[in-house]
């Protein structure tokens, strides 16, 4: 089922799949990412869940509001849909961008939401990050989305898995050249302002940490300090996978979340 939510200001695309009465769970897309992102988890997650997938704010087909973006914005989008969808609780897992505004809800709505998963994320903002965001902002500004494809595609996947899924990887290039210049360069402002990590103690709920081994962009040593960090914080490695773990490595991603998410209480 899809469909558009009204938030008042803007309205997000919305899919759902998975059996009715089910206990949800919300998955968010990364930066340059839609819902589609997430493919290759629904056959495995619908069996257990009612799957509320949707494009973030400022990309897929969801409205593209005045930026810049704060994660305090991106979070209430959240709560926003779970309100107007009649949702009282969920399970949450979101991927880089994502991930970040599961922390964000795990730190503020803990009522809200019951268990989160944040894959290949960060939780703070450092100068050379932040410096980061600029040239990739630049880059936007001057050639439009096309100006950093090759760039994202190089730090989503590996090599091999680039040479070996030429298919997949067209599919994903045209996704990121289909969203507003706009709205991702008011998403970049937002990871500017990531300042989660000095919160990490105060969340409550299981939070589990997945990240690829090869990623960049949320290494390896970065979410182990998070998972620390956080009370019964679980860190999980995906073998063999960058940025994207996902995708570059979808049966190794499905094992390491799926227990984690079906797990009561």
């Amino acid at each position: 089922m899809t469909g558009r939510v009204d938030l008042g200001n803007h309205s997000l695309q919305t899919y759902i799949d998975g059996p009715k009465g089910a206990p949800w769970l919300i998955l968010s897309n990364s930066l340059g990412a839609s819902a589609e992102m997430w493919d290759p988890q629904i056959p495995e997650l619908g069996k257990h869940f009612q799957v509320l997938r949707y494009d973030t704010r400022g990309h897929g087909k969801s409205d593209v509001p005045p930026g810049p973006y704060t994660f305090d914005q991106l979070v209430g989008d959240v709560i926003g849909l779970m309100d107007k969808l009649g949702i009282e609780t969920a399970r949450f897992m979101g991927l880089s961008k994502g991930g970040m505004t599961g922390l964000g809800l795990a730190i503020t709505y803990p009522e809200r939401i019951e268990r989160v998963v944040c894959a290949d994320g960060r939780s703070d903002a450092p100068p050379p990050f932040r410096a980061m965001w600029d040239d990739r902002i630049g880059k936007v500004e001057e050639n439009g989305m096309a100006g950093i494809v090759e760039g994202t595609m190089a730090t989503w996947f590996t090599p091999d898995w680039i040479e070996a899924n030429p298919q997949a990887a067209g599919q994903i290039q045209r996704m990121i050249l289909s969203h507003e210049p706009e709205g991702y360069i008011s998403n970049c402002r937002a990871l500017q302002g990531l300042d989660y990590y000095r919160h990490l103690h105060k969340i409550t709920i299981p939070t589990l940490y997945v990240g690829g081994s090869h990623d960049k962009g949320a290494a390896p040593d970065v979410m182990r300090a998070m998972a620390d960090a956080t009370p019964g914080g679980r860190y999980v490695e995906i073998p063999d996978a960058a940025h994207v773990a996902n995708i570059n490595a979808p049966q190794a991603f499905n094992r390491a979340v799926l227990d984690f998410l079906t797990e009561c209480g």
